[in-house]
């Protein structure tokens, strides 16, 4: 099975006993972005990444268990408050579930966001967490071109960006507000060996010009401006170690 259909799967087992799962990460890039399936953008996903309530963390052990998955048990049992890991053995894929908050080199509250789109957690925060990698590689600069090739800017229905979104946050983070501008300033020098045609290209290129001038207007909190006095002196992020079996 495509590991994108093994995801949606998991999530419409689990809404059948009404627990909430919304996928996030390359996955679900898969799902809500059309070009991704190109030639050009198309990569291999080694992984289901999924967001979670995390008063439903016994239902969501419950629902993976009954579908043959196998728990990390040491990982799930020092992390299960915020953290789930499951495997299938088959496959050989891993299923990492975030639980209301997904942490890695930046984090973010989820809680109140999860139910907000169908199957995947909407389109701001998948932008995010992309684009709060520090270390960008190249199947993130895919996602990344994919998903702003695709979907424009906006707050009308859940198939636009929501930039003020986004936005917000930023001015209230100078960490985030660093690395999201970092990363797209970086994928604007890549855009043009993976868009998929001159027009496709101008449209990504135009987003990314947009996102960082919406970033660079919005009015910043005084935490901002006092963090922002320190720069890069000080790490802005977190490490994030990857978990082996």
């Amino acid at each position: 099975m495509d590991i994108v259909e093994q995801a949606t799967k998991i999530i419409d087992e689990a809404q059948k006993h009404n627990i909430v799962l919304r996928a996030v990460g390359g996955v679900a890039i898969g799902m809500r972005c059309p070009s991704a399936k190109h030639r050009s953008l198309i990569r291999n996903y080694v992984d289901i990444d999924l967001v979670g309530h995390a008063k439903q963390d016994k239902g969501i052990k419950q629902v993976l268990t009954d579908m043959g998955f196998e728990p990390n048990k040491r990982f799930n049992a020092l992390h299960g408050k915020k953290r789930l890991q499951f495997w299938d053995t088959k496959k050989n894929i891993d299923i990492d579930i975030f639980l209301d908050v997904f942490e890695m080199c930046h984090k973010f509250d989820l809680k109140n966001r999860i139910e907000l789109d169908d199957h995947t957690v909407p389109l701001a925060d998948l932008l995010m967490t992309k684009l709060q990698i520090v270390k960008i590689n190249e199947k993130d600069i895919r996602d990344i071109i994919a998903i702003l090739g695709d979907h424009g800017f906006g707050n009308k229905n859940n198939e636009m960006i929501d930039l003020d979104y986004i936005a917000k946050l930023c001015s209230e983070d100078w960490g985030l507000y660093k690395t999201l501008s970092m990363n797209a300033e970086k994928i604007s020098k890549f855009v043009d060996d993976y868009a998929l045609k001159d027009e496709h290209t101008q449209t990504v290129k135009s987003r990314i010009k947009t996102f960082l001038k919406r970033l660079e207007d919005e009015p910043k909190s005084m935490r901002w401006r006092m963090r922002a006095r320190v720069g890069e002196r000080s790490k802005w992020y977190e490490d994030v170690e990857e978990v082996k079996r």
